[in-house]
């Protein structure tokens, strides 16, 4: 059935192509600003349609309309947004005024037609790229932390393949519940599960590293629930990345930058361009990029092991912990290098009506991250394969190095048929991850041990097809659509020797019996309506059907409202459901982890949802989609000239949330052996965790944003942004425990894992944001307040235990820590040499700030021994400290 309704879809478009409607008039000139400067890439729709074209590199635009009269709506991006009526064919030029971001036109939220942010009825930030850049960050989604206040990413460490991933979110939801698109098409999730001690743990998102700033225009982000548009993710919201069209310049930007530690040293280059096909429009935009950057060590310096019962006077260690008092750690960012190349194109046809369309990427990146170093008292070197005979043995410290390809493309038409606007796409796309460890051991290999192994590999695919047909009636604009996809997610093994006979230390590599190929498929189509009875009153809602091969189907909707005030702004609301499907590596991931703990090493066994020993052995039910229920309201409001102001309240409650439980294994109880027991000695675990729906979640929440542009203040212009994002998430009612397990008093979800969900984020996120402009010159001073984070405990046979110096605490909420907001102040500074030379310099985190530091209370697990300095179960910004970046970029 799929597969007929696929081949339909593109028989559809075939048919509609030769289809065109005459337009009544042509409407040409020229867009300028106020000192009359042409402006290229200025957006020109005509109001109540998806009938629209850009101006040129010169300003001049050429746009055919249906019927007169008509109004016509310029936009760009820093000027405001102006509407001309015209009543005839004829040549209108337009003067833009610089203005404010409410006014810019965005594309995401609706279905119906472009709308401004004041028009919109659901939240919408809009950033463009000079913005993102503006934050000296080195990735896409660092740079969205520091402009979106309901944005969290932050780098992890020790975490295997989450340290070159940094699981990402809108507030405080979970990877898993952003929707991520690229021109408005979904872009494929990453291959990677977050399995380890961090934020996001047990969820899959979108590796926002693959999307390079240089490629985007801007991006939209969508702070409301939006599955009924979208479909599945799209819980928390969407970020819509809008990648360049025609651009005026070939653009180069170098840049490079290092910590005041003298390390993360890092270098990056892009190159952006365009060029014009054919003579109606036309175009291709190219965008070649490449960054590295070195690792940064902030490790713990604690002088002695108690992790594994070595002091610091030790008689036979004593010489080599006083030689590495970090335990030879390295704890920070990991080593990168990424390479990258983008393209969208477009060439119109029936007088602007339509467009073939095509755009996408490919990003390849290599990291290396570290694993604990293995002491000489934890790992022998029998066999000298690590270390020169004769020479005294240090240990070594294990590197776990990656190798990621990213890769989506998107081939598409438009056109206008019968006074239908038609979109059909299809879509590709990738993510493959294979992993390596390297200078690392099987010590039950003894000789023939490599020092280097291949661990496994994971990738992740989609192809969809969409389909999507709007049209404006007058007062009712109507949209529809249908979108087919097929997902397909693999797991391959690692070589024998990371694996048999023993296994290499600190990653395992994946075993035969985790490799899998898993396929599902799924169609959805939706329905979207917006009604204006009068300019000032807007209503609106959606419906959407998805059907999954593996799970089933679902049903969300939406309504939506917007009451203008004028000019001065708007009151607007929303109600939503929404869905979000089990992710194929939440169905299928399996693996075996090495863990520490308490000075023992232990093995760790992740059972995928279709494995009978969970199925039918533990009674963990068959995993199915999340639903949830969205609410916000809210106020836009133009307080005086060019200050303008937006507050929105939200509830979001998710239920049936899928989880990754915490580590079920001994019960402490060695004179018998229960069911659970059981099962870990027959496949030689230890403890055993895996994938089931079991939460109910209410987060609650509040948007603030103040704008103040353009103000004359001496010479030069000021501008100010103060936004800021406040929620709480609350886990309700019980968590929902297999029978089995609950008999035997299993707690799967414990006061740990409970603390990622509730508050391993900021609660609270402030930015404050000055921008000053004197001619050439250019001052920023951006400051971001990241809000408290804490760390709950979960009992780790330490509680009560005297270790000498008095028993410690016997609950485990007296081994809690709260770790106190923080103040990041970055300093932008810019400078234009010419019209076409510009150069910056800038300090991020400027006054060297770090988080609070680990207060074990004495339970030497909690830090790893000491291992760890800063907090990494629960992050706010990293541990970096200050760090100094200079760029240059040069246009012609």
């Amino acid at each position: 059935m799929k597969q007929t309704l696929l081949r339909k879809l593109y028989f559809l478009a075939f048919l509609t192509l030769p289809i065109s409607v005459f337009a009544q008039g042509t409407i040409s000139g020229n867009i300028t600003d106020q000192n009359s400067e042409p402006l290229p890439g200025v957006n020109v729709v005509v109001k109540g349609t998806t009938n629209g074209t850009t101006s040129d590199f010169d300003g001049n635009y050429t746009i055919d309309v249906a019927a007169f009269p008509s109004v016509l709506i310029f936009s760009s991006i820093g000027y405001n947004t102006k509407e001309v009526k015209v009543n005839e064919a004829s040549t209108v030029n337009v003067i833009l005024q610089e203005g404010v971001a409410l006014d810019e036109v965005i594309l995401v939220g609706n279905r119906s037609k472009p709308r401004t942010i004041l028009d919109s009825p659901v939240p919408i930030d809009n950033i463009g790229v000079s913005e993102l850049r503006n934050t000296g960050q080195p990735s896409v989604d660092k740079m969205l932390t520091y402009k979106v206040p309901s944005f969290n990413s932050t780098t992890q460490t020790v975490s295997d393949a989450t340290a070159h991933f940094d699981p990402a979110d809108l507030r405080g939801l979970g990877p898993s519940r952003t929707l991520v698109l690229v021109n408005g098409k979904r872009k494929n999730q990453s291959a990677l599960v977050y399995v380890n001690d961090t934020p996001g743990k047990g969820e899959v998102g979108v590796d926002l590293k693959s999307i390079p700033a240089a490629a985007i225009s801007r991006i939209e982000v969508l702070r409301d629930g939006a599955s009924a548009q979208y479909g599945s993710d799209a819980i928390a919201g969407v970020i819509n990345m809008v990648l360049n069209k025609n651009v005026e310049f070939t653009t180069v930007n170098v840049n490079s930058g290092i910590t005041t530690e003298g390390d993360g040293f890092k270098l990056g280059a892009d190159v952006n361009t365009s060029v014009n096909i054919g003579n109606n429009g036309g175009y291709l935009n190219l965008t070649v990029g490449y960054y590295q950057q070195e690792e940064t060590n902030r490790a713990g310096t604690p002088g002695n092991d108690l992790l594994f019962g070595v002091s610091a006077d030790d008689p036979q260690w004593s010489s080599w912990l006083a030689a590495n008092p970090d335990l030879g750690m390295t704890i920070g960012q990991p080593e990168l290098y990424k390479g990258d190349i983008f393209f969208n194109a477009g060439v119109p046809f029936k007088n602007g009506k339509g467009e073939f369309y095509t755009f996408g990427g490919l990003t390849y990146r290599k990291g290396k991250s570290f694993a604990l170093y293995r002491a000489p008292y934890w790992v022998s070197d029998s066999f000298n394969l690590l270390h020169e005979e004769g020479s005294e043995y240090q240990g070594f410290q294990p590197t776990f190095e990656t190798d990621i390809r990213d890769n989506n493309a998107t081939v598409g038409v438009t056109s206008e048929v019968l006074g239908f606007d038609f979109d059909l796409s299809g879509t590709y796309g990738r993510n493959a991850v294979d992993y390596e460890v390297n200078n690392s051991l099987n010590t039950a290999l003894g000789a023939n041990s490599p020092t280097s192994f291949d661990v496994g590999a994971y990738s992740f695919s989609n192809m969809l097809a969409n389909l999507d047909v709007s049209r404006s009636l007058g007062q009712v604009n109507i949209a529809f659509g249908a979108e087919i996809k097929e997902e397909r997610f693999t797991a391959e093994a690692g070589e024998p020797a990371s694996h048999t006979v023993g296994q290499s230390e600190s990653f395992p590599g994946l075993q035969p019996a985790n490799a899998v190929i898993a396929k599902r498929n799924n169609y959805g189509i939706y329905g979207d309506l917006e009604w204006e009875p009068t300019e000032k009153l807007l209503v609106g809602g959606a419906i959407r059907y998805e059907d999954f091969s593996d799970f089933g189907d679902n049903v969300s909707w939406k309504v939506s409202g917007r009451y203008s005030l004028g000019d001065k702004g708007a009151i607007r609301g929303s109600y939503s459901t929404g869905f979000r499907a089990p992710s194929l590596h939440q169905i299928y991931l399996s693996n075996i982890q090495t863990l520490v703990s308490g000075g023992t090493v232990s093995n760790q066994g992740t059972f995928n949802n279709v494995d009978p020993i969970i199925r039918d052995g533990l009674g963990v039910p068959k995993l199915t989609a999340e639903t949830s229920k969205n609410i916000s309201a809210g106020i836009t409001f133009e307080l005086a000239q060019n200050f303008t102001a937006s507050v929105d309240f939200y509830n979001v409650k998710v239920d049936d949330r899928v989880l990754f439980t915490g580590e079920i294994g001994l019960d402490g109880d060695d004179t018998t052996i229960n069911p659970v027991e059981q099962i870990l000695e027959d496949n030689d675990v230890t403890s055993i965790r895996f994938f089931i729906n079991a939460v109910n979640t209410s987060t609650t929440g509040a948007d603030i944003v103040l704008n103040y542009r353009g103000v004359s203040l001496g010479a030069g212009s000021l501008s100010a942004t103060l936004a800021a994002n406040f929620n709480e998430t609350k886990i309700k009612g019980q968590i929902d425990t297999p029978p089995l397990l609950a008999a035997n008093d299993y707690i799967i979800f414990n006061r740990k894992e409970q603390s990622r969900i509730t508050s391993a984020r900021p609660k609270s996120k402030v930015l404050l944001g000055l921008d000053y402009e004197i001619g050439k010159l250019n001052l920023s001073l951006n400051n971001t307040y990241f809000g408290e984070v804490s760390w709950m405990h979960s009992s780790n046979g330490l509680n009560g235990v005297d270790l000498g110096n008095g028993p410690l605490p016997t609950e485990d909420e007296a081994f809690d820590q709260t770790f106190a907001g923080k103040v990041i102040t970055d300093l932008i500074i810019g400078y234009d040499f010419t019209d076409k030379i510009s150069g910056s310099l800038s300090a991020n985190n400027l006054f060297n700030v770090y988080p609070d530091e680990i207060d074990t209370k004495g339970d030497f697990v909690t830090d790893l021994g000491g291992r760890f300095r800063y907090p990494w179960e629960v992050n706010q910004f990293g541990f970096n400290g200050t760090v100094i970046n200079a760029g240059l970029t040069f246009k012609f």
